[in-house]
């Protein structure tokens, strides 16, 4: 083998290793830009889910709501019919209390040694006055 064919040998592992070289850069390249790409979808598809599970969660809350809202509303018509019926049987009952049972009022006065009492005692229709002047004890 002559030096020119040893020359040109050499030259064309040269060429070779530097074009491989070129080539296994850019599939590195390549291969970065792929992982990157992947990642920016991933987290894309990441986002979207979760904005739909936001949106599902958002719209299921307000369905919630709207139930809640009108389970209410269909229930506070009887049930301020019933509360306004047990306001009147109340009131009725008081005023019947009063008139049946009968109340006690009164005032009083103290003087120096001695105790004026009136009091009037209601009972149903009949009513009875009573009127005492007490002597207090005064130890000296």
């Amino acid at each position: 083998m002559t030096n020119e064919a040893a020359a040109v040998l050499i030259q064309a592992w040269w060429r070779g290793t530097l074009v491989r070289r070129t080539l296994l850069h850019a599939a590195l390249r390549a291969w970065i830009i792929q992982c990157w790409w992947r990642r920016m979808l991933a987290n894309l598809l990441t986002k979207r889910r979760q904005a739909a599970l936001e949106n599902y969660a958002r719209r299921e809350w307000a369905a919630v709501r709207v139930q809640a809202w009108f389970r209410m509303w269909r229930i506070r018509a009887p049930y301020c019919r019933l509360l306004n019926a047990v306001r009147i049987i109340q009131a009725y009952w008081r005023w019947r209390n009063c008139h049946t049972r009968g109340f006690i009022q009164g005032h009083y006065e103290l003087k120096a040694n001695l105790l004026n009492l009136q009091l009037e005692i209601s009972l149903g229709s009949q009513a009875y006055r009573v009127t005492q002047c007490i002597p207090l004890p005064i130890k000296e």
